[in-house]
């Protein structure tokens, strides 16, 4: 135990005491010294600062985007026997994943082309075949509905009347001028057949290389994909591979879902015309199924062409009731067919799909009006999946209030 000698004086323990800490002061300019330059982007508004990022973001899309329409409209038929062959894929996978269960992959291959094919050849035949058997008969209902047409034209509450007379010297007026300016062109119009012999020459050389690539694609399409992964470095194989099965999700559904629209479609109007005694209903049938594959204009292109038969053949009555036939047929398309075949795989807004088909058309024609659809239908689903969305907007939108 500590004890405490008498006489011990204990001096008391020293405090410390904080001392207060000098403030820091002001860095001192030297003479001749330049004060710091604040940056450029810290003095402007931010609203502005974002903007400008934003719009140099756009520039850079549109670039990327028209240097990509400007190497695809260089190689225009490679564009399309890809397109070609990824479609026929998208159609076949489901038949070719069934017959692997059976045999090798390459053997089911040849074998679901091969059937498909044979299904083509077959409704060719089937065409061809019932235009032939009714030519003689199709020959006589034209001549009287052109008869029809032409006694309506001169005698119809049209104001614009028209006798046969007239109609044939304009006949013969626009022959005359054609056979003139084939006399004057001559030239020009055989250089012109050469280059359609190139483009026969074409037209076979892009089948070939869509043949080609959907072997491949069916057979092994999945080893060439993971190859594809392979080359990527490994942080970017996940987004890819889902970003890429988003996009082939979507033009698989599409291609597929036109294919059973389109061939629905054809079997309502083959037996509708058929019904009401329509010549040329096969024909006009597969008109109706090329039709469907062309957003927008192809149905009602295809309702045109019924009309004009069932008009020579059989008078205005039934080219209107051949018109409100077609046209219904599209109702039950748009409104049955297309939402419970489709269903969301392609989820775009009409006004979307008018202007991708307008775009498409005005920049490829027919082709661009043909692809814009499944290329917006894709480029969206992609986009959809690697961009993060925040949470929506729930309710009624507040109204502007001007300020006073």
């Amino acid at each position: 135990m500590l004890r405490l000698e008498p006489g011990t004086v204990i001096a008391p323990a020293p405090i410390a005491v904080a001392q207060p800490q000098p403030a820091s002061a002001a860095p001192v300019e030297e003479p001749g010294q330049e004060p710091p330059r604040t940056p450029p982007l810290e003095s402007l508004p931010s609203w502005l600062v974002r903007g400008g990022i934003g719009a140099w973001l756009l520039l850079g899309i549109l670039i990327v985007v028209s240097l990509a329409v400007f190497a695809t409209a260089q190689i225009v038929p490679v564009f399309i026997g890809i397109f070609i062959a990824l479609v026929v894929t998208s159609l076949l996978e489901p038949v070719v994943d069934l017959l692997g269960r059976l045999m090798p992959r390459y053997p089911a291959t040849f074998l679901a082309l091969l059937g498909t094919l044979g299904v083509v050849a077959g409704l060719v035949t089937y065409v061809v075949t019932s235009v032939t058997n009714q030519w003689s008969s199709l020959a006589r209902q034209f001549s009287s509905g052109v008869t029809t047409i032409l006694d309506f034209l001169e005698n119809g509450p049209l104001p614009l009347h028209l006798t046969q007379q007239e109609l044939v010297s304009q006949f013969y007026s626009w022959l005359e001028k054609g056979q003139r300016y084939v006399e004057s062109n001559a030239p020009t119009l055989a250089s012109e057949v050469l280059s359609n012999a190139g483009t026969v020459v074409e037209v076979f050389t892009v089948l070939a290389l869509a043949l080609f690539c959907t072997i491949f694609f069916l057979a092994s399409g999945g080893r060439m994909w993971r190859w594809f992964l392979n080359e990527l470095p490994t942080a970017m194989r996940p987004r890819v591979h889902r970003a890429a099965g988003a996009g082939w999700y979507t033009f698989a559904g599409y291609a597929r879902g036109t294919m059973i629209v389109a061939l629905t479609d054809a079997m309502m109007a083959g037996a509708f015309l058929q019904v009401i005694g329509i010549p040329l209903a096969a024909p006009l049938a597969v008109l109706v199924f090329i039709g469907a594959f062309i957003p927008i204009v192809g149905a009602p292109a295809a309702m045109i062409v019924a009309m004009v038969v069932a008009l020579a053949a059989k008078g205005l009555v039934m080219a209107i009731v051949v018109g409100l036939g077609v046209a219904g047929i599209g109702q039950i398309e748009g409104h049955i067919l297309q939402p419970l075949i489709m269903g969301r795989q392609v989820s775009l807004h009409p006004v979307v799909v008018i202007i991708a088909v307008a775009v498409g058309t005005y920049a490829a024609s027919l082709l661009g009006a043909i692809v814009a659809v499944p290329v917006v239908s894709v480029a969206w689903s992609v986009y959809s999946v690697l961009h993060t969305k925040d949470a929506p907007m729930e309710g009624e939108l507040p109204r502007f209030q001007a300020p006073r």
